[in-house]
This record gives C-alpha cells, structure tokens and sequence, in this order.
C-alpha cells in the first residue's frame, strides 16, 4: 500500500517557513523560495559570526593606533614597547581605554616610553 507523506511534509515545510518569517515578497510563504533564502540566510549567519570577531580586532587597533599617534607613538612601536615593558593587556582592553580614559591611557603611553 502507498503511503502518501503529507503530515510529515507538512510538518517539515512548516519548519522552513517559521525560519523565513520577516522574509519579504513570496521568500515568506513559498516553500521552495523560502527554504532557498533561509539556506542562503544560514551560510551568511555562519560567515559572519566569524568575520565578526576579525572586524573587531581591526575595530581595536584602528582605536589603538589613533590614541598611540596622538601621544607620539606608533601601534607598531607602542605594541612593542607594551610586550618589553612586560605589560599584558589585550586590545580589547586598550582601545577601551584609549576611547573612555585617554588619560590613563597617556600615562600608560609615558610609561612605556620611559621603560624602553
């Protein structure tokens, strides 16, 4: 006997649809379309979760590099002074101090100059 698959196809179309909700034009509410724009929605969502961490890296030592020039120093040089002088801070944690505590900041950039 034939068995015909609709509860599960059902089911299964249902699934693809609730994740193309938001979607817009037939993308939404057309299996076909939505199931497409939901793979392609998926390879970008898990492309970018990983350029995201390279575009803050380079967010970090854009703003690092901004508040090193403006106390005489290069990232490239502050970066190797910070390493000699034995101070372990990542650069998270410096671009945050460079935009929040610019004076902290210098008197960390001083300090590092007269080390070195």
């Amino acid at each position: 006997m034939r068995v015909k698959g609709g509860i599960k196809g059902r089911k299964r179309h249902k699934r693809w649809l609730k994740k193309a909700e938001g979607f817009r034009g037939r993308r939404k509410n057309c299996f076909r379309l939505a199931k497409l724009a939901v793979q392609r929605s998926m390879r970008y969502a898990y492309k970018h979760r990983r350029l995201r961490k390279r575009q803050f890296r380079e967010l970090w030592i854009l703003r690092i590099n901004a508040a090193a020039r403006s106390n005489g120093l290069s990232y490239s040089k502050f970066m190797a002074n910070l390493k000699t002088s034995g101070i372990s801070l990542n650069r998270k944690v410096l671009a945050d101090l460079a935009t929040r505590n610019p004076t902290t900041f210098a008197a960390l950039c001083s300090k590092i100059n007269i080390a070195n």
